[in-house]
């Protein structure tokens, strides 16, 4: 079996976010990037296929050099081979289209991607994905079982969950539950000398064009003052919440 992960470059969580040019742009400075988590509980999942049963996985990303490091993380995770296509990504449209060009080239039979990145938050990539490839498509999937040229996987629902079955080609949409968090897995010393031999492939970009475009950001609003109140002081917690919260 033929495994691609697609893996987003995405801000840590822990990161302090600012906006330049009156905020219109994203400010990168001091800002430490990490696999996207969707995407990492889809990779740790496709290296149980590669080990319970030999498949092959490729990693890629859409965008400059500045993401090489995270892909060459997902390879000392134990992907055998990242691709790189050399274009900044624009929004989820022209990722997708850029993803479908080699893929389709590549003859995957499993392609997983994280249902949304958390930085954009956008949950369009896999499946306009899986509409450019016609490949069968499966979201918020939370469990996946492949044997021979059938996939059996849970997906999560409002108010549970769904068992499908699935031929291959098939994209899923990966998220939190595909693995256990305790399974995710870090690069060890050996993955990351192994790492700088296996080969990084860049790729010239379909020049797929972007139909959307962010006009400004905005951060929330920062938290009001906090009172502070006696926990013996039961009326006068009662006081503010009913007349001043007006919660009560």
């Amino acid at each position: 079996m033929k495994i691609l992960v697609c893996i987003s470059h995405v801000p840590d969580t822990t990161s302090k976010i600012n906006f330049t040019d009156n905020n219109t742009k994203f400010d990168t400075n001091g800002v430490q990037f990490v696999i996207n988590p969707n995407d990492e509980f889809g990779l740790t999942r496709a290296m149980w296929f590669k080990e319970k049963q030999g498949a092959t996985v490729d990693v890629i990303n859409v965008g400059g050099p500045e993401t090489e490091p995270t892909l060459r993380k997902a390879l000392a995770i134990g992907a055998d081979t990242a691709i790189r296509v050399n274009t900044p990504a624009a929004d989820g449209f022209q990722v997708a289209k850029e993803l479908a060009k080699v893929a389709g080239d590549g003859g995957y039979d499993l392609i997983i991607a994280g249902r949304e990145s958390i930085d954009y938050n956008g949950g369009m990539v896999p499946g306009m994905l899986a509409a450019m490839l016609k490949a069968n498509f499966v979201n918020t999937c939370i469990n996946l079982e492949v044997e021979g040229n059938e996939a059996k996987a849970v997906r999560e629902i409002d108010g549970g969950k769904e068992n499908v079955t699935a031929s291959l080609p098939l994209v899923i949409g990966a998220q939190k539950g595909l693995v256990e968090e305790k399974d995710l897995r870090i690069p060890n010393m050996r993955g990351i000398m192994q790492a700088r031999q296996k080969p990084l492939n860049v790729v010239e970009p379909a020049n797929a064009e972007a139909q959307t475009a962010a006009e400004k950001f905005e951060k929330p609003a920062p938290r009001g003052n906090v009172k502070l109140i006696d926990p013996d002081n039961l009326d006068e917690l009662i006081n503010l919440l009913h007349n001043e919260a007006k919660v009560i």
